[in-house]
């Protein structure tokens, strides 16, 4: 019977504590207190990470796409609580390349030019610039044919962004970007036009359940 008693007693402490949590979330509008909250709730339970819609197709990822920003989705087991929380929705302007790396660090940069105009006359011979990429580029989009993926301006380097970014490209055009500062020179191609891809930002935070 005592023990029965202490239960009852400590069933309004568990259950203020998970209110407290969700109150705290639910005060939660920038990405600035998101982290401010993790700091100060056990940061190992929780992370910020940012959904793109064009990358992240899960059903989880979906689900977070129909919430408005503000909105929380909660996810519950045996073991934990899980909450999702929409900290900012916003539309980002995306393109996407195919590029061949050549990287200068264990080499020169003569060296580096000059097989990058050998690799740029191939391509003008007829050889596909993705099976070039393959076989001739240092970076990791190598085995990808080259390909980005769709990526914004600051996923790259300052002197990618000035050249493929901020500057007017056709769909199919061969260009070049050198970049001094990271020993790296590229062949790059343009194969999607900016879009507008829908960007979310969110708080993830998991609790244990007693």
């Amino acid at each position: 019977m005592k023990y029965f008693f202490t239960i009852i007693l400590l069933i309004p402490i568990i259950c203020f504590s998970q209110e407290t949590i969700e109150q705290q979330l639910d005060s939660i509008s920038s990405s600035e207190e998101a982290t401010s909250f993790l700091k100060a709730n056990k940061p190992k339970q929780g992370k910020l990470f940012t959904f793109n819609r064009a990358k992240h197709k899960t059903r989880l990822a979906n689900d977070l796409f129909n919430l408005a920003k503000g909105g929380k989705k909660v996810i519950k087991t045996d073991f934990k609580k899980t909450y999702y929380k929409i900290i900012d929705k916003s539309e980002v302007m995306f393109s996407r390349f195919d590029i061949i790396v050549f990287d200068a660090s264990n080499t020169s940069t003569k060296e580096a030019k000059a097989k990058r105009n050998k690799v740029l006359a191939l391509h003008k011979e007829g050889y596909r610039f993705k099976d070039l990429a393959k076989h001739n580029s240092s970076g990791p989009t190598a085995k990808m044919g080259g390909d980005t993926g769709w990526i914004k301006s600051g996923d790259m380097s300052t002197a990618f962004d000035e050249i493929a970014f901020n500057k007017t490209h056709a769909i199919g055009e061969v260009f070049t970007i050198d970049d001094i500062e990271n020993n790296k020179y590229y062949l790059v191609v343009k194969t999607e036009a900016k879009t507008a891809i829908e960007e979310i930002i969110v708080l993830k935070f998991s609790e244990e359940l007693e």
